[in-house]
């Protein structure tokens, strides 16, 4: 009987999927949480994947989603790592700091008083 070492696991450059963290989340729920009250938004959806991870908004639950969140930390470095899409896949904010990149959205909420 010969004996084998145990053979190492590869090496990854990497997670094997992208995620929002749970402090990114809070900033994105409650914006979508005002966004409920105000009537604008219904239904939401997250996908993590292999290279973004991706908050989807949507007025009703069986249609194209009216905004995407997106993370991409690939991008870091260059254009910044979230960016606001909208339905017609548009970048409408692109930046590093979540907050400011959500603002883009926050400007629906502001709504003149007659």
């Amino acid at each position: 009987m010969t004996f084998q070492p145990p053979t190492p696991f590869p090496a990854t450059s990497g997670p094997q999927q992208v995620a929002f963290h749970r402090t990114e989340l809070s900033v994105i729920l409650s914006l979508y949480g005002r966004m409920v009250a105000a009537g604008e938004w219904r239904d939401y959806g997250i996908s993590c994947l292999r290279d973004v991870a991706v908050f989807s908004v949507f007025r009703r639950t069986a249609e194209h989603p009216l905004y995407r969140i997106e993370k991409r930390p690939k991008l870091r470095g260059r254009q910044g790592q979230y960016a606001v899409i909208g339905m017609d896949g548009q970048v409408l904010k692109r930046g590093s700091d979540l907050r400011t990149v959500l603002r883009v959205l926050e400007r629906k909420l502001i709504r003149s008083v007659e």
